[in-house]
């Protein structure tokens, strides 16, 4: 299973599900299955831990992280294998053992977006913070990597 393909619009209609209201999307009906939960809580929301996809399109790359803790809480993020340069960051073992990782492939690597109000082609990906995600047990941490390294706002689309 991949984070990727957990989208609310595929929900099964045999589990019972949650209903959980956000101010994006109105109240939105979501399988506990899908739900991602932190092991620690993004810098600055300590009290949202528990969020789930959402495809902001049916073919787009982007889609939201919503907290069900904070209805106003949502990031914009992508795919790490998207990104116009390789990203293939080491995940620190502490990371692997405390979100039980046991295999490469249960983990997907997501990347926060920021996008400037009024200025999509200024939108920037932070490579400082990726969130690992064991898409088995559905435990993920964002992690913060060498700033020497990596860029916490590379352009998405560099001017020419």
């Amino acid at each position: 299973m991949n984070a990727l393909t957990q989208d609310l619009d595929n929900q099964a209609t045999d589990k019972e599900l949650i209903s959980v209201q956000t101010s994006r999307f109105g109240t939105l009906e979501v399988d506990p299955d899908k739900i991602i939960t932190l092991t620690s809580p993004f810098l600055g929301f300590p009290e949202s831990i528990r969020f789930i996809l959402r495809a902001h399109a049916p073919d787009s790359p982007f889609m939201w992280l919503q907290s069900l803790d904070n209805q106003e809480l949502a990031f914009v993020v992508i795919s790490s294998a998207l990104l116009p340069e390789k990203y293939n960051p080491k995940i620190p073992k502490q990371t692997i053992n405390e979100l039980a990782i046991r295999s490469d492939k249960e983990i997907d690597m997501l990347v926060l977006l920021t996008i400037p109000a009024g200025n999509p082609q200024e939108m920037t990906a932070n490579l400082l913070g990726p969130l690992i995600i064991n898409t088995t047990k559905r435990l993920a941490k964002q992690i913060v990597l060498d700033p020497k390294k990596y860029n916490p706002c590379l352009p998405l689309f560099p001017q020419s």
